[in-house]
């Protein structure tokens, strides 16, 4: 898992590294996902925020947002990489 996150999260598949691409091409990417992971991704990703701002703000607890921004890392490296 990620160094970025400290909570007790695990996930089967590796974080998608998405560095290599542009911010205007993972906002795009973000655009096209389900509001439900797409206000998480935008607020960490694009706004670069804190996990507590943006797990405030959607009312969410943390664990749920690091598989929220994980769901949408893996979508997303996925629609960049075909």
């Amino acid at each position: 898992m990620s160094k970025e996150f400290d909570l007790d999260v695990n996930f089967e598949e590796a974080e998608p590294d998405l560095s290599q691409f542009s911010q205007e091409q993972i906002a795009s990417e973000i655009a096209k996902l389900p509001e439900a992971i797409s206000k998480v991704a935008f607020g960490l990703l694009i706004e670069k925020r804190t996990m507590s701002d943006v797990s405030q703000e959607l009312g969410i607890r943390q664990a749920e947002l690091v598989t929220r921004l994980h769901r949408a890392k893996q979508i997303i490296a996925a629609n960049l990489s075909q």
